[in-house]
C-alpha cells in the first residue's frame, strides 16, 4: 500500500470518476455535471490514487457537527487492498479535526459488502428510506457513527 496517496479529487479527475461511477453503480451511478455540482458546492471529495490512477474516492458534506458521506466507491480491480479503509480512516481524521460529532450515510440495504465496512467503523443503523435508489427501488439503510464512541 506504500505506493497508494491520498489527495483532493479535482475537477480534471471528473470524466475518470463518472466513468467509475457508471462501471460501479450502474443506473444509479453519478453524472460528471453532479459530481461537478458537489466540488462546487465546496463538498470535499478525496480520492485514493496509484500513480495517476483513481481507485477510489469518497465525498463528504460538512453541515455544522455533522458529517455526510455522500458517495464512496472503489474500483473493482482495486478492492482488497485497503482502498475503502484508506478513505474511511481519512474521512473520520478530518471529521475529528473539524470538531464532528456525527457522521451519517445512506447505503442501499442489499449491499452486505458496504455495511460490514460500516460496522467495522462503528456505525449504527437509525431507519430505512423507502425505494431510496430510484432506478431498482432499493431501499437504503440510514447510518450514523458517533465520533466520540468509534475506532476502527
Amino acid at each position: 500500500m506504500n505506493d497508494l496517496r491520498i489527495d483532493r479529487l479535482r475537477w480534471w479527475h471528473l470524466p475518470a470518476v463518472a466513468e467509475m461511477e457508471i462501471e460501479i453503480f450502474g443506473p444509479e451511478a453519478w453524472s460528471e455535471g453532479l459530481l461537478w455540482t458537489e466540488l462546487s458546492a465546496g463538498n470535499d471529495y478525496r480520492a485514493v490514487f496509484e500513480g495517476d490512477r483513481i481507485l477510489g474516492y469518497a465525498g463528504t458534506a460538512l453541515n455544522g457537527t455533522e458529517l455526510w458521506l455522500n458517495n464512496i466507491a472503489v474500483a473493482a480491480k482495486a478492492r482488497r487492498r485497503g482502498v475503502a479503509l484508506m478513505l474511511m480512516d481519512d474521512l473520520i481524521e478530518r471529521a475529528r479535526a473539524h470538531d464532528v460529532k456525527s457522521v451519517y450515510l445512506e447505503v442501499a440495504v442489499d449491499n452486505v459488502p458496504a455495511q460490514r465496512l460500516y460496522d467495522r467503523y462503528g456505525f449504527y443503523g437509525i431507519g430505512v428510506r423507502k425505494n431510496y435508489y430510484q432506478h431498482t427501488g432499493t431501499d437504503a439503510a440510514v447510518m450514523r457513527m458517533d465520533l466520540s464512541h468509534s475506532s476502527p
